[in-house]
């Protein structure tokens, strides 16, 4: 028996592993699929609400006035926007040591318990109102995503070896409870946020979390030796036989490999941390680099890109033709990744303060009833189709977990109770104005309904190449904005957007997304060699990474845009970039093809 000790802590006691060695994918089936898969479905779903249910608030939280009804920090949105950057570019960071640590040392299913551990307690800091606890919540986030994040797929993936022909149906059904528990968490966090106070919001999003992590330990018998990991000696004729065709030696890291990656790394941390410290006049450590035209940080972070690049290209260059040029696609794709990230994530900046400041939320009368109406066929109907899951499982699992099954019964009987004292609360005011969270959980919506209709298009004739796909999926994105910059012109000293504006911005930003964000790990398993998929996927996660401090760079700019032109000169410019990025990669389709050798 393997055997994992943190101080006196049996990990194979804590994770309830069985003797069998693997899940017996035959024994208990829920629609057709292993049980197991929805106890990670509900895991997943938690997990999501409680993180969508905070980020949705951070901004908000940040900028909001700190006088008031329910006073927030009076940060400017560049101040927030460098804070947010920081946090979201290291959740994408982080779990590439998260998978590293949990396939080396501990097992993925260990990881998954122990990230959402610290992610419960980041909340709970959250929850006090408190700068000290706030911070320390948002690195208790960052560490526990890290763990959390990269090891609940790896899971899901060893429970479906067995069962190729039903590993995509999983992988869908695995997806709708991603955007399930962030369309809950962004409503309900949000709604009790901005009603009660910012703190009962981060607080609900920890409750959910603990009640997650609890559920997912107690399923423990169901899932056997899943996630545990095998610390039995591999034999390495695997690694003997795994070169490539026109290669001779593994391309081990060199010397001068190393000295980079340290001096990129070292540089790229210490700029996440400078930005938001800078901008909030605490510390600037390169502030002796200081020029007229360009602050030093911005000189160093360009540098390490610089050496970043030098690193990559050396590295690719040492392999056979036919795996470089692959990899040389996967790079290209990767850099497009950054524009598609850069304009779409401006959901959870700039467009949450322009909800809040320049939308017209205001409802009475038949408008009202109307979107109440809405709003309740919204959140009733998801939750009474998860509800009918709920108990599917519990019926075919009660025996072997019970205890983990009445915590998720608590769960949804809590979430029942939210929804229901919501929709009461809109339903008696004469008059009422639609929360800003509300908005953000269109894209969790939109994605339920057109996931579908969209992933057939994949398996028509008509499946476009993968450079025609970031092509539609970048221009879809640019025509979102130019909706909005169309909508916000003149706004501004009184006059506000209609929301019809906001709302088909979200509807395009979605569109766009489901070209590009599920098919864009898939090209990389498909042309990367899998002894350079950890590789190769670090770079992907890293350039979301990059993605991620760039849009809230940008989005930090709004206020700064909006006074100095216009709102409408903000939105038109991320028309402009996705746009002439979109239409840059369909004239690469060529290049891209030829580098793919093959690959569709």
């Amino acid at each position: 028996m393997n055997l994992f000790r943190f101080g006196n802590l049996n990990f194979n006691n804590i994770i309830m592993v069985q003797d069998s060695s693997v899940l017996n994918q035959d024994e208990k089936k829920v629609l057709g699929h292993p049980a197991g898969l929805f106890v990670l479905f509900f895991t997943e779903m938690w997990e999501r609400f409680s993180f969508y249910g905070m980020r949705v608030l951070l901004i908000q939280f940040l900028t909001a006035s700190v006088l008031g009804a329910n006073p927030g920090w009076g940060w400017s949105a560049e101040q927030a926007g460098a804070l947010y950057g920081t946090y979201a570019m290291l959740l994408y960071i982080t779990p590439i040591f998260g998978g590293v640590i949990a396939d080396k040392y501990i097992g993925s299913r260990a990881a998954v318990i122990i990230g959402a551990a610290i992610m419960t307690l980041g909340h709970a800091a959250m929850a006090f109102d408190s700068p000290a606890m706030f911070f320390i919540g948002l690195g208790c986030l960052v560490i526990g995503t890290g763990f959390f994040k990269p090891n609940m797929p790896a899971i899901l993936g060893e429970m479906y070896k067995g069962l190729p022909d039903k590993k995509d149906g999983a992988y869908t059904i695995f997806y709708m409870g991603v955007n399930a528990g962030a369309f809950f968490g962004m409503m309900l966090c949000g709604y009790l946020a901005e009603t009660i106070g910012w703190h009962w919001g981060f607080g609900l999003a920890g409750i959910f979390m603990l009640l997650g992590t609890i559920q997912f330990w107690l399923a423990g018998p169901l899932l056997g030796k899943l996630g545990v990991l095998d610390k039995k000696p591999k034999e390495d004729t695997e690694v003997k036989s795994n070169l490539e065709e026109g290669e001779v030696k593994h391309n081990n890291f060199t010397l001068v490999d190393i000295i980079l990656m340290v001096i990129v790394g070292i540089v790229g941390l210490v700029y996440a941390f400078n930005d938001p410290l800078s901008k909030n006049n605490v510390l600037d450590v390169f502030a002796f680099l200081d020029t007229p035209v360009l602050r030093g940080q911005n000189i160093m972070i360009i540098g390490a890109l610089v050496l970043f690049l030098v690193l990559i290209v050396s590295r690719i260059q040492r392999y056979a033709k036919v795996v470089r040029d692959r990899m040389y696609g996967v790079i290209l794709l990767a850099f497009f990744l950054i524009f598609f990230f850069m304009s779409f994530e401006q959901g959870a900046t700039s467009l949450v303060l322009v909800a809040r400041d320049y939308v017209n939320r205001e409802l009475t009368g038949n408008s009202l009833l109307m979107f109440n109406i809405v709003n309740t066929l919204l959140t009733i109907v998801p939750l009474i189709i998860i509800s009918w899951v709920l108990i599917k499982l519990a019926l075919a699992t009660w025996s072997k977990i019970a205890l983990s099954n009445i915590i998720l019964f608590v769960c949804f009987i809590l979430i029942w109770g939210a929804g229901i004292w919501m929709l009461y609360n809109e339903f008696t005011a004469e008059i009422s104005e639609i929360k800003v969270s509300w908005f953000s959980i269109l894209n969790s919506f939109f994605i339920i309904s057109l996931a579908s209709s969209v992933s057939k298009i994949w398996e028509s004739k008509y499946n476009p190449t993968a450079a025609m796909k970031y092509g539609i999926g970048l221009i879809l994105v640019a025509i979102g904005f130019l909706i909005l910059g169309y909508g916000s012109l003149g706004a501004g000293q009184g006059v506000k957007i209609s929301m019809i504006f906001l709302v088909l911005t979200y509807l395009f930003h979605t569109l766009g997304e489901l070209f590009i964000s599920p098919v864009g790990l898939s090209y990389v398993s498909k042309l990367v060699p899998a002894r350079m998929l950890a590789f190769m996927f670090g770079m992907w996660y890293l350039a979301i990474a990059i993605a991620q401090k760039l849009a809230a760079i940008l989005g930090g700019q709004v206020e700064t845009i909006q006074e100095n032109y216009s709102l409408s000169h903000f939105f038109f410019l991320f028309t402009i970039i996705p746009a002439a990025a979109g239409l840059l990669v369909m004239v690469l389709n060529p290049i891209i093809k030829r580098l793919m050798h093959g690959i569709k």
